[in-house]
This record gives structure tokens, C-alpha cells and sequence, in this order.
């Protein structure tokens, strides 16, 4: 999904836009993708960890457990210096975001991989015959014909 010091980018920008947790970060980016991508907590946090050894970024106040943080004058100078950069790559995962989006997005492919592991499930099950199986199938060609139809 990016490139080296991508990520970096976004998430600079995206705590500029306002002070964030890494949390929050990873659901502004799969907003972002439009549920396309979520970045892991293990890629986030040691950029977290990056961004404030670096000085770009700092711990500000916030409410509850998670750790908030805020843009120093560094990080605004390097934002201000890889703007076009950064623009690209928001205008490039806004874009994944839009395909998602028209695609059905996030509720659409939680309710395929919903039918994937149901199927998964009741298929392995001991006792499944060829009439189940056709019926199944017959359940799925419905569900293709009127989705079809819309």
C-alpha cells in the first residue's frame, strides 16, 4: 500500500490535521481507503516511536489510557517541505477509498467473508450430502441473480 516513508507521511499529516493516538490513526487511514487498508499496530506504533525520536511529533495531553500526539515545529516544516508528496499520496488512497466505496466498501465485504466462513462452516460439518450442497448452491445463484437485478 505505500512505499518507504509513506506511511510516515500520512501519519504526520493526518496528526497535524489534529492531535491523534495510533488507534485513531489506523482507522483515519482505513477511512481514508475507504476500509480498503488498515495499517497493523506493529507498522504504526514504531512509526509512532520514529516520528517522536525525531522530533516531529510529541505527546499532548488527552483523556483516558492511550498516548495523544501533537506536531512540533519540525514536523510542520517537513510537511510544508514534502507537500506535494504527501498530496499524492492522499489524493492516490482517497482514490482506493472511492473504488471502495462504489465497490460496497466495508459493510459489503464483511458480509461476503460473514458467507465465506458460514459456508466454511456448515460445509466441513459431518453429514453434508449432495442435496445440501446443491441447495447451497442454489441459495448463492438466488442471491447472485437478485443482487443482479438491482
Amino acid at each position: 500500500m505505500f512505499d518507504t516513508g509513506e506511511l510516515r507521511l500520512v501519519l504526520l499529516k493526518l496528526i497535524a490535521d489534529e492531535p491523534r493516538h495510533g488507534y485513531d490513526l489506523i482507522r483515519a487511514v482505513e477511512e481514508l481507503t475507504g476500509g480498503g487498508y488498515a495499517p497493523s499496530p506493529g507498522v504504526v506504533y514504531p512509526t509512532l516511536n520514529e516520528l517522536q525520536d525525531t522530533g516531529h511529533i510529541e505527546e499532548v495531553d488527552a483523556e483516558g489510557k492511550r498516548r495523544a500526539f501533537g506536531i512540533t515545529e519540525t514536523g510542520k516544516a517537513e510537511l510544508a517541505e514534502k507537500a506535494e508528496e504527501i498530496d499524492a499520496i492522499i489524493e492516490r488512497l482517497s482514490g482506493i477509498g472511492e473504488r471502495e466505496r462504489k465497490a460496497g466498501g466495508a459493510p459489503v465485504w464483511r458480509a461476503m467473508g460473514n458467507l465465506a466462513v458460514v459456508m466454511r462452516n456448515r460445509l466441513l460439518r459431518d453429514g453434508v450430502d449432495d442435496a445440501t450442497l446443491h441447495e447451497v448452491a442454489e441459495i448463492i445463484d438466488e442471491a447472485a441473480r437478485r443482487i443482479e437485478r438491482l
